[in-house]
């Protein structure tokens, strides 16, 4: 059920407050007042005045407070800005549009980046209107040591070279392994935030190779966010061998294992991954998962997902016609051309149907209300026509394509989870948006310690909502539409949306960045 505040002691406490006076020299930069203050890890849940200087909350108090600049908050929810550990937009448009869905720190984790200077070099110069920060690819670090192409930037696409084995299936040498190692720990020393590992676009790659990895991760104290080998519901190869995969790699070597979105990679077999995940974590293992409130996903047709002997039936017997462009369900034809001829095409893939499904629903309720779990978007960038729609672009076109989870993420599970359904309290549910996802990085990130918390000295990361409006608005057929009810989005102290609009002026967004160390 979700807590409600009671009536009585709300409007005495604010009448309370607004009855004293402010001494001049407490004037704050902002001041947001008389909203429903909600801290996630304190359990503070009341009417509040909130004070900032600079990017910082420096008080929060019954008391009445005054600022050069001031937000009537009363009737809405203020909470820590909402934090996404697998966000693939990394630009300014991205941004954007998530800020709208809540967000105010936008992390790509479970790809990552390499070079991971030039990634965080090019943000800086552009300016970020959200928080942004990536891990080190190692996909990327291992495409370049296995083929000799060396990316000249952290946007450089793959390229399959025409006389060099596939090294998607190629297992590494131990000469290799070494090259791939020390170049992810070139990223670490950038500052990558952990190791990005998409085991499941490169499957072939060694096990031996996989353990080193996690070596080098558990020798650094950092996490590494992996998709899982395998995607299928039939054995051998199946996801439950994937997720042992996980388990037992992070138990053996100590290192952090961040499971990249449970929902999609358990497929139907969360009901046996999801209680051995659980008895992995009471058995002291370190592992943390996400996931996201969609039953499809959304990747290039060209992947390795989609290929091998009898890979549909390996899917949940999904047929071609499962797999969307544009909103518009493939033909056989269709399907087949694409992944022949333009195999980095991006589709969405419905593995789920919870919208009309009860079955699937319970499934997809299964990974999103994972005890300890955070949830995170796995969204991405927006194109129009094929081609990425320009950063400089706002409002964002109305026929943007993208997955919806690129905008509606967030709130969708505020919409589905908490308000129509109740199957959370919304100060548990807020700790699943902000708090548990800097819980999760904060050993290896010591800036995430004071994010995700609405008190006294965190940062002023703050997310101000209507909880009876909150929504998500973007569908499969029509992506580019921006959530619904949230009425101040503040980052690092500076408001990015005020009163529902936003103010292109300004990109507050900072670096999130991990530790640089050489233990």
């Amino acid at each position: 059920m979700i807590k409600a505040l009671p009536i009585c002691l709300a409007l005495a406490t604010t009448q309370a407050a607004l009855a004293q006076s402010t001494p001049a020299d407490e004037t704050y930069d902002l001041a947001i007042l008389g909203g429903r203050v909600i801290d996630p890890e304190t359990g503070l849940d009341a009417i509040r005045n909130v004070g900032i200087r600079g990017d910082e909350i420096v008080e929060i108090t019954e008391d009445a407070i005054e600022g050069e600049r001031t937000i009537d908050a009363a009737g809405l929810v203020v909470a820590p800005g909402f934090i996404d550990l697998h966000a693939h937009g990394q630009s300014v448009l991205a941004g954007r549009v998530q800020a709208f869905d809540g967000v105010t720190t936008a992390l790509e984790l479970e790809s990552g980046v390499y070079p991971v200077s030039a990634f965080y070099a090019a943000a800086q110069a552009e300016g970020r209107p959200i928080n942004y920060g990536a891990s080190v690819n190692w996909s990327r670090a291992r495409y370049a040591a296995l083929t000799g192409h060396d990316p000249v930037d952290h946007e450089d696409g793959f390229e399959m070279a025409p006389d060099a084995p596939d090294w998607r299936y190629t297992p590494a040498s131990p000469e290799h392994t070494r090259e791939v190692l020390a170049r992810v720990e070139t990223g670490l020393d950038e500052g990558g935030i952990g190791i990005g590992v998409l085991l499941g676009y490169v499957p072939g790659s060694g096990r031996g190779e996989y353990y080193a990895l996690h070596e080098l991760a558990a020798a650094r104290g950092v996490p590494s966010f992996t998709h899982a080998r395998y995607l299928s519901n039939i054995e051998p190869d199946s996801s439950l061998e994937g997720f042992q995969e996980m388990i037992a790699v992070s138990a053996a070597t100590g290192a952090h294992m961040h499971i990249s979105h449970l929902n999609s990679i358990s497929l139907r077999d969360i009901g046996e991954i999801r209680p051995m995940i659980q008895s992995a974590q009471a058995n002291g293992v370190n592992i943390t998962v996400e996931a996201y409130p969609y039953g499809a996903g959304s990747t290039a047709i060209g992947t390795a997902l989609f290929e091998g002997e009898n890979w549909q039936a390996r899917l949940g017997d999904i047929s071609k016609s499962d797999f969307t462009l544009d909103g518009v369900p493939l033909s056989d034809a269709e399907f087949d051309r694409l992944q022949a001829e333009e195999p980095d095409t991006d589709i969405v893939v419905h593995f789920l149907d919870p919208d009309h499904n009860a079955d699937d629903s319970a499934l997809l309720a299964q990974s999103i209300l994972y005890p300890g779990g955070a949830i995170a978007s796995d969204g991405g960038g927006w194109s129009l026509g094929g081609e990425p729609v320009a950063d400089t672009e706002w409002p964002l076109p109305a026929a943007a394509e993208s997955h919806p989870r690129s905008a509606g993420t967030f709130s969708k599970f505020l919409r589905v989870y908490v308000r129509e359904n109740r199957m959370i309290g919304l100060s548990d549910a807020l700790a699943k948006l902000s708090l548990i996802p800097a819980q999760i990085l904060e050993e290896a990130v010591p800036q995430m310690r004071t994010k995700g918390r609405l008190q006294e000295g965190a940062d002023a990361d703050i997310v101000i909502f209507d909880f009876d409006t909150v929504s998500d608005r973007a569908t499969y057929e029509e992506p580019a539409q921006l959530s619904a009810g949230f009425h101040y989005v503040i980052v690092a102290g500076t408001p990015l949306i005020w009163a529902g609009e936003l103010d292109t002026a300004v990109l507050p967004g900072q670096a999130i960045r991990g530790t640089v160390q050489n233990d």
